[in-house]
């Protein structure tokens, strides 16, 4: 895993060995623990209870990197006990302040849905399915430059439109990782998604995509905007925020101008990103969308999909 990692660029902790000094990039917690100290491993039931209950300096650690770090969790169970705890502290912490899930659970089979709703509603976990992990360090693997490169540029750019010194600019907001890139700088420069003014940002940003739409031939827009919507949703309960109202507008808005079929004057792309993408709205969302939406259903297609939800 470590060449998979970055090589030098990785490092491994576990229990029972030293915490390093000299830090790297990426760092493998070892939960319960590594042969190279095997008197440490959590193998016995007494093990289990003994790491649950004790107060360490590696749960702390844990605990600190929960708050500070996206965490991807390898070879564990949904249900295991130790990951439950490492975890529980923090959404209580992630949930009262709006913020995306940083954690992210990968499992090789295939995870129902409403157990992936499940973890969502109680931990905050996004649970990613049949994806073993070589696939999933490939697929990061080949996009780190692009997200290295733009990181630090997006956040400068967000520090200015919050702080009210610049707004964004059409060109920026046309193209599709515009939205990730604000999303993902306004938790990195320590703002969550509770704060009024972020969400302000968030509104206007979609609003001006929606906006695009009218424009001529801007039918990538109407896709655009559907992955907007579907990322959003599946990230932050809208429900009781500023968000709610102007979001399932606009999900309203986009629902109405697509279809399954090819027709004029309707978008096919938009259809299809809700059909496929529906099951990454988290259940509350889906919820909110389908209430709202009930009494409006202008077509079988949208009423379909509902019912999909």
């Amino acid at each position: 895993m470590s060449e998979e990692l970055g090589g030098k660029r990785c490092q491994t902790i576990s229990p029972g060995n030293p915490i390093p000094r000299i830090s790297a990039p990426i760092k493998v917690y070892h939960v319960h623990g590594s042969f190279d100290s095997c008197k440490k491993m959590i193998v016995t039931a007494n093990d289990y209870y003994n790491f649950i209950n004790i107060d360490t300096y590696f749960s702390r650690k844990l605990s600190t990197m929960l708050h500070e770090n996206t965490l991807v969790i390898f070879g564990y169970k949904l249900g295991d006990l130790n990951l439950k705890a490492i975890i529980n502290d923090y959404k209580n912490y992630s949930f009262e302040n709006l913020l995306g899930s940083n954690i992210f659970f990968i499992s090789r089979s295939k995870v129902n849905q409403y157990i992936k709703d499940y973890y969502h509603i109680t931990y905050n976990i996004r649970v990613i399915d049949e994806t073993n992990t070589n696939d999933f360090f490939r697929i990061v693997n080949s996009n780190i430059k692009i997200a290295r490169d733009c990181s630090e540029k997006s956040i400068d750019n967000i520090k200015k439109v919050i702080f009210r010194t610049h707004l964004f600019v059409d060109d920026y907001l046309k193209v599709e990782n515009s939205f990730y890139e604000i999303l993902f700088s306004i938790n990195a420069i320590g703002f969550s998604y509770d704060n009024k003014h972020t969400q302000k940002i968030i509104i206007d940003v979609i609003d001006k995509k929606i906006s695009f739409t009218a424009e001529s031939g801007a039918w990538s827009q109407y896709e655009i905007l559907a992955k907007w919507l579907t990322y959003l949703l599946s990230i932050v309960n809208i429900r009781g925020t500023e968000l709610e109202k102007s979001v399932l507008k606009a999900v309203k808005y986009s629902m109405n101008n697509m279809s399954r079929e090819l027709k004029l004057g309707y978008s096919w792309h938009a259809y299809n990103v809700w059909k496929k993408r529906r099951t990454i709205v988290s259940s509350d969302n889906r919820n909110l969308i389908k209430n709202y939406l009930k009494k409006d259903i202008i077509n079988s297609d949208i009423e379909e999909l509902l019912d999909s939800f």
